[in-house]
């Protein structure tokens, strides 16, 4: 199947801003088909000008985001998790106008926020209620969810499918949904495909991530194996490429892997192309 491919732009750090614009057209002459948009800054307004470039240029967008330690959906104090809720609202606004159809990522809880305990009854309960709000939200805007599990060392509420499969399942709403990472499925599954499998139509985004987080191709994720379990429960969507470099300080990579990001995507695109056509 011909998949569409995208790439993150996490890739160049945190700051998205204009200045990533000849990045978008470096993406698109090496033909790409669309990239994943991180909305750290919730400010509608910041999000026209992209709208236009990436219309101008043909690129398909994905809007991805995350929380930290300032705004956490699973909380014990309702204020914060109110003004949470908000905050992912307004992440949902940005999405609409940059013509994304998905807010994907981790925002069910905060990055690198730790009790030292695993989930309790609370925290799931908690999650579900205002996931579901936020979908009732989204569903209005036009937008999915597609919600993410990180691995054991970034988030502990959900750390694999079968825990985000059953929050969703409680949740219950349409628009929410799952994203599969193979990173972190790499470090947390016991068969990358079976948990493909377990998905099936809730299944809405695949980022294809190598162990290390450095060129697609040349870490030891079997990809191929997972392409194969798309194909097998017929998911439609993009497939992005992530990778990460020291520009990204929450990631832990203190070590250039790559000889520059153009070569990194470039090597990235091809290797991923000739699996899929």
């Amino acid at each position: 199947m011909a998949y569409k491919i995208g790439m993150n732009l996490l890739l160049w750090g945190t700051e998205i801003d204009e200045n990533l614009f000849p990045v978008l057209e470096k993406i698109k002459e090496i033909g790409f088909d669309g990239v994943e948009i991180p909305i750290f800054d919730t400010s509608p307004e910041k999000w026209y000008s992209w709208r236009q470039k990436l219309d101008s240029l043909g690129l398909e967008r994905v809007a991805v985001t995350i929380n930290g330690s300032d705004f956490n959906q699973i909380s014990q104090d309702p204020a914060m998790r109110k003004a949470t809720l908000e905050r992912n609202k307004q992440a949902i606004d940005c999405a609409m106008i940059l013509g994304s159809e998905l807010l994907t990522g981790p925002y069910h809880s905060a990055l690198g926020v730790f009790t030292g305990q695993p989930a309790t009854k609370d925290e799931l309960l908690w999650a579900k209620e205002n996931l579901w709000d936020l979908a009732e939200y989204a569903d209005k805007m036009g937008i999915t969810l597609g919600l993410e599990y990180l691995n054991r060392f970034e988030s502990y509420l959900v750390s694999c499918t079968d825990e985000l499969l059953a929050l969703v399942n409680e949740i219950n709403h349409p628009a929410c949904k799952i994203m599969f990472d193979t990173f972190h499925a790499n470090i947390e599954e016991k068969n990358l495909s079976d948990a493909v499998k377990k998905l099936g139509d809730k299944l809405v985004h695949v980022q294809l991530s190598e162990n290390d987080r450095s060129t697609l191709g040349q870490g030891h994720n079997n990809i191929p194996e997972v392409l194969e379990a798309l194909k097998s429960i017929n998911y439609q969507g993009m497939l992005s490429i992530e990778a990460f470099s020291p520009k990204l300080s929450a990631a832990n990579i203190w070590r250039k892997m790559f000889e520059s990001e153009e070569q990194l995507i470039t090597e990235s695109y091809k290797y991923l192309k000739s699996l899929v056509g």
